[in-house]
């Protein structure tokens, strides 16, 4: 290296280190600048990590990086693959496909598509849940042979289970020679995402038996099939295995945060509280969880307790899911007053805008407290449509109470949102008129039932223990 490409080197490295360092935009500007005086503003290492920062660091501007992405004459694949995933991250999965398709056709200087270009890709897709693009994906990777490759396969799993096809993921899952780690993960969560928490569990005591130990990861969604499904002895018998042989897992929040949702989700709230308590370290989540755990078992008040705690030691902000659980507290304890209050603060305070879930908890509330005209009124006065499922909340708040003229009302607004006749509008509508004496009324809703065609849903089914789950609750605490 001649003294002349030595001294370039030193100082793009300079310039590299200083990107490395940046925290913010304006920091960014200021180095870019300095990139253009010396020169660099065209070095392929330089502009990649500058488009880096923009798209993917959390810190920078995806339309800062679009427009430092339009003036290179000839992205490398590693700049498209970050375009990429800036776009998946910015929310923006039409430009990240309209881009990946420039790569396919060829139409760009990219010599090829690499592993990673598909793996970001793939991501993508599965959060737009959409099997056709998943699919015609799937077949560009069967054309280029990448199928067998670790990151595409374990990426592709991951997209079936998202569209919840699982049996193509659980093809692929099967064509594996020896599946490591990732790929268990892959399946497990896949069928966790498609609702089948005991298959779910049964493959994770097969990882076990195949030699695997789980990671974090693994643990977080066998916990939450543990949550879903109410196993809680499965899930405590992971937990114990855990405190025994594998302390580090337990300090990881993830893993705490996945204990803490499993046991409220169990209804053993104490253990759920226990473990909380005990966490050396705790982000947001782990409060979220928690006070909805509280919440979600009539413990209203420990829940603001705790709400109030979390503000007083300003360690973590809440966010959209805290106040979620604070109306659900607020609901669950008849807290009128405390559920505007904070309804109220989310806003003007927050900067969070209440989604038409935070207005479903406030209705709920008003609506068990018999102040169903305020809930209506409420619904009315909302910046987005309401839902049927918040129409359906008032209206059964209406039969409670008695309140027939609200309740035609509400009907109506079921009917305009919804043309399709569903049962349970018709049944909530006769309990309303069953419950102020209007026996005619509610037999003519009856009969229009029948005259419609229209079927209730099958009951559903509960059952005590989960056969074949029994075995390999013992299993796991032989293998972890």
């Amino acid at each position: 290296m001649s003294p002349k490409d030595g001294a370039f080197w030193k100082a793009e490295q300079s310039v590299l280190r200083l990107l490395k360092q940046c925290s913010s935009m304006k920091q960014l500007k200021e180095i870019q600048g300095r990139a253009v005086q010396s020169g660099f503003h065209k070095s392929p290492l330089v502009v990649g990590k500058i488009i880096e920062f923009c798209a993917v660091s959390g810190h920078g501007d995806i339309n800062y990086a679009v427009r430092v992405f339009d003036r290179i004459d000839k992205p490398d694949v590693f700049i498209m693959n970050t375009m990429i995933r800036g776009f998946g991250m910015a929310r923006q999965p039409e430009k990240a496909i309209d881009l990946f398709k420039t790569m396919l056709q060829g139409k760009c200087d990219v010599a090829a598509l690499d592993t990673f270009t598909f793996s970001f890709i793939l991501k993508i897709i599965a959060g737009l849940r959409s099997v056709t693009l998943g699919k015609q994906l799937h077949c560009n990777i069967l054309k280029l042979g990448l199928q067998t490759h670790t990151y595409v396969r374990n990426s592709l799993m991951h997209m079936y289970g998202m569209v919840k096809d699982i049996e193509t993921a659980h093809h692929l899952f099967e064509e594996i020679p020896n599946a490591d780690l990732v790929a268990w993960n892959s399946i497990i969560n896949s069928h966790v995402l498609c609702r089948n928490y005991t298959q779910a569990l049964h493959l994770f005591v097969k990882m076990l038996r195949s030699g695997l130990q789980p990671d974090h990861a693994t643990l977080v969604v066998t916990l939450s099939a543990c949550g879903a499904i109410g196993d809680l002895d499965f899930g405590r018998r992971i937990h114990y295995s855990l405190v025994q042989k594998h302390t580090e897992l337990c300090e990881n929040i993830s893993v705490s945060n996945s204990l803490i949702d499993m046991y409220a989700k169990c209804g053993a709230v104490e253990e759920a509280y226990h473990i909380f308590s005990s966490m050396k370290r705790k982000n947001v989540i782990s409060w979220n969880v928690m006070i909805l755990g509280l919440a979600s078992h009539g413990n209203g008040e420990e829940a603001l307790a705790l709400f109030t705690e979390m503000l007083q030691q300003n360690v973590e902000r809440p966010n959209d899911i805290t106040f979620l659980g604070v109306l659900c507290a607020c609901s669950h304890g008849g807290l009128i007053d405390e559920g505007r209050q904070y309804i109220d603060i989310m806003d003007r305070y927050y900067n969070i805008r209440p989604t038409i879930k935070h207005y479903g908890c406030m209705v709920d509330l008003l609506g068990r407290a018999g102040l169903v005209d305020d809930a209506y009124n409420l619904i009315k006065n909302m910046p987005e449509e309401c839902n049927a499922i918040v129409w359906r909340t008032l209206l059964a708040a209406c039969r409670l109470h008695g309140n027939v003229q609200l309740g035609e009302k509400i009907r109506n607004h079921l009917l305009e949102l919804e043309p399709n006749d569903h049962s349970s509008d018709y049944v909530l509508l006769a309990n309303v008129y069953a419950s102020n004496g209007q026996w005619n009324e509610m037999s003519k809703e009856r009969r229009l039932m029948q005259q419609r065609r229209i079927q209730k849903p099958q009951p559903g089914n509960s059952c005590i223990g989960i056969p074949g789950l029994a075995l390999e609750k013992r299993t796991i605490e032989t293998l972890l």
